[in-house]
């Protein structure tokens, strides 16, 4: 049975791991550009890394919007690790981080094809279907309770 461990981490202690997930499946596999990938926002997030047997297989980061807002953003898993939830275990230790940081409302840009894996975590369809380095995306948000 395979173990996997999600952790927060500091981009510059693990900027190595993110940017080689992150390279394979946004650049390589979704000819995104990479000026947009790696767009100056990092150093200002917090970042998950997913490890599967202590491999590094997977990550996201999460942006503060406003005083209520967090956005979850740049969620990757590579290839050899995939259909295995740790997509889904990322996005709920997200919104737990979220939570602690008392935010109460979380965005998403998510690739449309993977609104679904939103939609059972609580994220709502927001606006039109719209185009982000040139891929199909649907704007989602969930509402956190913040209750004592």
């Amino acid at each position: 049975m395979k173990s996997l461990q999600i952790k927060n981490v500091e981009y510059r202690d693990e900027i190595a791991a993110i940017k080689q997930i992150r390279t394979k499946v946004f650049q390589s596999e979704q000819r995104v550009a990479a000026e947009l990938e790696f767009d100056g926002l990092d150093d200002g997030a917090v970042h998950l890394l997913a490890y599967l047997d202590d491999q590094a297989v997977g990550t996201a980061r999460i942006r503060n919007i406003d005083a209520v807002t967090a956005k979850i953003e740049r969620l990757a898993v590579l290839p050899k690790a995939r259909k295995q939830g740790i997509g889904k275990e990322l996005i709920k230790t997200a919104m737990e981080t979220i939570y602690f940081q008392n935010k109460s409302q979380v965005i998403v840009h998510a690739q449309e094809y993977i609104a679904r894996l939103y939609q059972q975590l609580g994220f709502e369809v927001i606006g039109e279907r719209f185009n982000e380095a040139g891929i199909a995306h649907v704007k989602m948000i969930a509402q956190l309770s913040q209750t004592n």
